[in-house]
């Protein structure tokens, strides 16, 4: 995953979601509720595919449509362009 405009590339190991991926990368991307519900995480996934932990993460279709994601239950299913300007570096 790329994360944008950050500009820097993680690994996300399979199983891992795209929140955990950059924590563990030492990037902290906003977060609260961490299951899909709370939306603080949205971004836009500019290139790539992803799948769901979650049966029905908290997004409208319209906004899946747009190319919306909830990182923090997102599982990426191709490399993947994450468009989030609110990413704190941690290390």
């Amino acid at each position: 995953m790329r994360i944008e405009p950050l500009g820097r590339s993680v690994s996300v190991p399979d199983g891992c979601s795209l929140l955990e991926a950059a924590l563990a990368e030492g990037l902290k991307l906003r977060s609260l509720c961490r299951n899909g519900t709370c939306r603080e995480c949205i971004a836009r996934v500019s290139e790539g595919r992803v799948s769901y932990r979650v049966e029905w993460p908290g997004l409208s279709p319209d906004e899946k449509a747009e190319g919306f994601t909830l990182p923090c239950v997102a599982l990426a299913e191709s490399d993947v362009v994450l468009l989030q300007p609110h990413v704190d570096v941690l290390r």
